[in-house]
C-alpha cells in the first residue's frame, strides 16, 4: 500500500513540475482527456520511480566527494540528471516527459523534492510502527 502511495505522490509532484514549470511537458498522443492524461503521469511516475531506485544510489556513490565538497548542493543536480533521464527515456514514445533545458530540470527537480517531502510526511515507512 506504501508503495503505490509514493507512486501517486510521485505522480503529483511531476504533474506539479509540468505545471509550474514551462520547459517541462507531459505529452500524451492524442487528447483522451484528463484519463489518458493521468495514465502518462502514472507512467512516467513509474519510469521516474526505476531510474531513482536503479541508478540514483550508483551516482550518488560515484559523486560522492561532490557532494561533500558541495555540501549537498550537488544532490541536486544529480534528482535533475535523473529527472532528464527520465525524459530522455519517455521521448522513444509518443507520449511522457519533454523537458527543454537543464535550468528546467533542475526547477522541476526542486519541485518534485519539495512535494515529495511534503507529501512523504502522510506516508508510513515500511519498517516504521
Amino acid at each position: 500500500m506504501a508503495l503505490l502511495l509514493r507512486l501517486i505522490i510521485n505522480a503529483v509532484a511531476i504533474w506539479l513540475a509540468s505545471h509550474f514549470v514551462h520547459n517541462i511537458e507531459l505529452i500524451s498522443p492524442a487528447d483522451n482527456g484528463t484519463t489518458g492524461k493521468v495514465i502518462v503521469v502514472l507512467i512516467v511516475a513509474v519510469i521516474f520511480g526505476l531510474v531513482n531506485a536503479l541508478i540514483k544510489p550508483l551516482v550518488k556513490l560515484l559523486s560522492l566527494p561532490l557532494v561533500v565538497l558541495s555540501l549537498g548542493l550537488f544532490l541536486l543536480v544529480i534528482n535533475a540528471l535523473m529527472l532528464w533521464l527520465t525524459a530522455t527515456i519517455t521521448e522513444t514514445t509518443a507520449y511522457g516527459l519533454r523537458i527543454h533545458g537543464f535550468v528546467a530540470a533542475v526547477l522541476g527537480a526542486i519541485i518534485i523534492t519539495v512535494v515529495n517531502w511534503i507529501l512523504g510526511i502522510f506516508v508510513p515507512e515500511g519498517g516504521r510502527k
